[in-house]
């Protein structure tokens, strides 16, 4: 399980205290109760019409791995609101539930369950936090990477946030998201090491600021990386810099080597890139690409694109990294049905005003067309016979991991694939279109029964 090497934070402790405080009532009162709880996202933001799966695989290490060490039990002690047979049951605790799940890369809507937990209630209520913190940032990321790539169409796009997203973990989770909705690499070196994802990268400013010209800076990296070497040409004027960077490529050649790219950073990035184009054919050199970088997105990659920029490949950072338009998802976690005192499960729904669940376990049966394209969904429960795929997929058995993961590029190949299969209208950018997702006879029956019983008891 990964960990704070520097402080040795236990993620069992990643959670909110009223998860903790409820499982202590639980304790007292309902220690042999079991619990199904579902999670969802409940709406889908601006400009999206479809949200993509991931962070399956942390999930699935975190609930594997999940205990309270002693030093947790201590701090908990600390706190002074804890009973110590509490404690000691925490002590001992591990997750033994069932999950079922989504597969990263799998396109999916709101409403429809991604994870869904069966477990006893304490473990499943403890579990919350990080699974709702792990699907809202993994499924944001993913969400948008899909947008920039699809938007850069046949171009490279790499990921270039590490500086600007929310901390480390999240620099690492943003990388393996956007190369899973299509990234081609990040820039992160430590996410390369961790997940096997290309690492990619240019040079900065200050490089070419630390020489006393520019076309010395130049000659400095490729003799340092003659076979890998992009130049940032905006450092003091675009034009100067790409003379400077064809004088060093046709003195490459001559050394048998060929210069990768030049990277526009600034400006007017259509026009520039068209200028920049030219200069670098009529010197022979059509071979070098043309990379651009400069708070970059899907809507603005798409302008570029529209207007012809012969623009070779992308870096995205901060709009990717942190979605900057959809910051978050609305991810929720509900239970859906809890034993009683024989030990049955019977269903139950929250009735909220604009928050209402529906009862139940529940499975999505997805519906294609002759063409094999995305054509609806259907939300049913799970003992219903429904003509379709079903997405949910039981990934762990008893607190024991059943799931055997792919390989990242195999996750990749998934997402890719559900992107082809989705509708265009469903992948624009600037109107979102509200994809069909149907609620099956059974699941309305259901739930009106389970709304009948909840009002009948409540007026008891």
């Amino acid at each position: 399980m990964e960990q704070d090497t520097n402080n040795k934070i236990n993620l069992s402790m990643l959670l909110d205290l009223y998860e903790i405080s409820m499982s202590a009532s639980y304790f007292q009162f309902k220690n042999n109760a079991k619990a199904v709880f579902d999670l969802f996202i409940r709406r889908m933001p601006a400009n999206r019409s479809f949200f993509m799966a991931a962070g399956l695989e942390d999930i699935l290490d975190y609930l594997s791995n999940f205990s309270f060490d002693p030093a947790s039990i201590e701090s908990l002690r600390n706190m002074g609101i804890f009973q110590e047979s509490f404690l000691g049951y925490l002590s001992k605790l591990r997750f033994s539930g069932d999950v079922w799940a989504l597969r990263e890369g799998e396109i999916f809507f709101p409403n429809e369950p991604v994870i869904r937990v069966i477990a006893p209630i304490i473990e499943a209520q403890l579990v919350e936090s990080y699974l709702l913190n792990t699907v809202n940032l993994n499924t944001t990321i993913a969400t948008k990477a899909s947008r920039v790539t699809m938007a850069a169409k046949d171009r490279g796009v790499y990921d270039f946030s590490l500086r600007r997203t929310h901390g480390v973990d999240a620099s690492l989770k943003a990388a393996r998201a956007s190369y899973i909705a299509g990234c081609k690499g990040t820039s992160n070196v430590l996410a390369g090491m961790k997940y096997k994802i290309p690492v990619a990268g240019t040079m900065a400013h200050s490089f070419v600021m630390s020489f006393d010209n520019e076309l010395d800076s130049f000659r400095a990296f490729v003799s340092t990386f003659p076979k890998h070497s992009i130049l940032l040409v905006d450092t003091y004027d675009n034009f100067s810099g790409v003379k400077n960077a064809i004088v060093v490529a046709k003195e490459m050649e001559k050394a048998g080597c060929k210069l990768n790219g030049i990277r526009l950073d600034s400006g007017d990035l259509a026009k520039l890139s068209k200028k920049v184009r030219i200069m670098l054919d009529k010197a022979g050199l059509s071979y070098v690409k043309i990379f651009a970088s400069g708070n970059l997105d899907e809507y603005k990659i798409a302008k570029l694109l529209k207007k012809r920029a012969p623009i070779d490949n992308f870096g995205v950072g901060t709009n990717m990294g942190v979605s900057e338009d959809a910051p978050y998802c609305d991810v929720i976690y509900k239970i859906s049905e809890v034993t009683d005192a024989s030990g049955e499960f019977l269903p139950t729904m929250k009735l909220s005003i604009g928050k209402s669940t529906y009862p139940g376990r529940k499975q999505i049966y997805r519906i294609l067309d002759n063409k094999g394209m995305f054509a609806r969904d259907i939300l049913a429960l799970e003992s219903e016979s429904i003509k379709g795929m079903p997405l949910l997929a039981k990934v762990m058995e008893s607190g024991k991991s059943i799931y055997m993961a792919p390989l990242l590029d195999e996750v990749r190949r998934v997402a890719q694939d559900n992107l082809l299969r989705l509708p265009d209208k469903y992948k624009r950018l600037n109107k979102s279109y509200r994809y069909p997702v149907a609620i099956s006879q059974g699941l309305k029956i259901h739930t009106k029964k389970v709304l009948k019983s909840i009002k009948h008891r409540s007026r008891q």
